[in-house]
Parts: structure tokens; sequence; C-alpha cells
């Protein structure tokens, strides 16, 4: 068991204006993401990845593409995105921030 403070946090660079911190146990990982390069004309290129997650929306409105679905979601809003399917997003707002969980750990993440 642990406590992770956010204000204690290393927080990750992954593009301009895009950060990130995560904990995790040995199996399950959170990821809190904030974007703060918001709006953009277009969603980022899609990606897809083995582990299952699930995402909740902490802050800011966006449209999340997974397979050939879209719709648009903001705060309080939760999406899931099985292992191996394409999926992006669209931020509508300035600020995103999105709770990422992920199962098996994204041992790519773990500096």
């Amino acid at each position: 068991m642990g406590f992770l403070k956010e204000n204690n946090m290393v927080k990750e660079i992954i593009g301009p204006g895009r950060s990130r911190y995560l904990g995790h146990t040995d199996q399950l990982m959170m990821v809190v993401i904030d974007f703060d390069d918001g709006p953009s004309a277009a969603p980022d290129l899609p990606h897809s990845h083995p582990h299952e997650q699930v995402s909740y929306v902490a802050a800011g409105e966006l449209i999340v593409h997974i397979g050939s679905d879209s719709t648009r979601l903001g705060p309080g809003d939760i999406f899931t995105v099985p292992p191996d399917i394409p999926h992006t997003i669209q931020l509508l707002s300035t600020h995103v921030r999105l709770v990422d969980t992920f199962t098996p750990l994204r041992r790519d993440f773990i500096k």
C-alpha cells in the first residue's frame, strides 16, 4: 500500500503542453495526464496497445474516438478501451485531465 501526493510527484513531460504522473501496484496502473495544449483542430494520431484501459475525464471536454465510434465527453464521464483497438482523442477545451487505468502495467511508462 502506498500514498502518492500530486504536489510531491515528478511529472513527466510527454509533449508540448502535456504531462503525466502515475502510480501502480504489481498488476494495475493509474496514470494522470494533463493536456494544456487544447483545443485542437483535429484528433491526435490513433494508437493501440495490448492493455485494457478505463479512463475517467476529471476536467475539460474532448471527443474520444475508439475504433469507428466517437463521442463527446466531459467531467465525470468514463470510457473503456479493449486491448489492441485503435483509439485517440481530440481536445475541445484549453485544459483536459484524464485519469487512465491499465492492466497489465504499461511498462513503457515506468522509468
